[in-house]
């Protein structure tokens, strides 16, 4: 069942104005609502490759498995979705093939990057990530940051070295604990919610995170809730205007319409108690 027409998905990233290449990579599918974001980090342009390879193998690798699975069924091992159980899976295939690419060529040797997909069926949604790229919801207009950052800092934080605002002025604020490619296998963090109509998800880099608060992305996706490409535009925009520092990369999705899969117990749980 395609999703086209139900759930809205618009992307832009932008390479800022510090950087004179761009090392973040952005994908997204319409019919199977799914979105990727990944930053990459490594010289000699293996950002640019790691980010590249990660979003493309994510993207194929869904795009064929979605084919053969019932929407929203639940996995009797793991208790996720088999929707959660294929992104966990290209995530990990994404970080074999940057991972095995970075072995054979020495001039990519070392290269990574942060990588967050998110993925729409049955009334809810999939947001699997490593790093610190992030998504936030936007619900009745209220900003809530869905990932938690892979990160040293954020590490700091949980153990109550640093408060949220002090964090944001640190040097340290940008080293991440995971990252895609780095070691042969990576540890990949998984969440499954519900998902509303007019709720808006905002994929990012840090590119975004690092140069404004939270509370300007609130704004900008308050005032233009209802132009995605404007959203965007207005988040990289005052990415650039607060440093640009950094490429910026924006990646919004928003459902329109209800999207239960046919028949499926989830949807008829969330009918019944909507």
């Amino acid at each position: 069942m395609s999703l086209k027409g139900k759930i809205l998905l618009y992307g832009k990233t932008d390479v800022g104005l510090m950087r004179d290449h761009n090392e973040d990579a952005i994908g997204c599918e319409e019919n199977i609502a799914l979105a990727v974001l990944a930053d990459g980090m490594g010289g000699h342009r293996g950002g640019e490759m790691a980010s590249a390879i990660t979003v493309s193998t994510v993207l194929e690798n869904i795009g064929e498995k979605i084919k053969n699975i019932n929407a929203g069924e639940t996995d009797p091992e793991t208790g996720y979705s088999a929707e959660s159980i294929i992104i966990h899976d290209a995530i990990a295939l994404a970080n074999k093939n940057v991972h095995d690419s970075s072995e054979a060529n020495a001039q990519y040797r070392g290269m990574g990057t942060t990588v967050v997909v998110a993925m729409f069926y049955d009334n809810r949604f999939t947001v699997a990530h490593v790093g610190d790229s992030r998504l936030y919801r936007l619900r009745d207009n209220e900003l809530e940051q869905i990932t938690r950052d892979h990160s040293l800092m954020q590490e700091l934080i949980d153990r109550g070295f640093y408060t949220p605002e002090q964090a944001r002025n640190s040097l340290n604020k940008n080293l991440v604990t995971r990252a895609i490619g780095i070691d042969a296998k990576v540890q990949i963090d998984v969440q499954e919610d519900i998902a509303l109509v007019n709720d808006i998800y905002l994929l990012c880099s840090d590119g975004v995170t690092d140069m404004i608060e939270d509370h300007l992305i609130e704004s900008a996706l308050i005032d233009n809730s209802e132009n995605l490409e404007k959203a965007a535009t207005e988040i990289i925009r005052l990415a650039n205007e607060y440093g640009g520092k950094d490429n910026i990369s924006a990646l919004l999705v928003k459902p329109i319409k209800p999207f239960p899969a046919k028949n499926g117990l989830f949807s008829r749980f969330f009918d019944f108690f909507s």
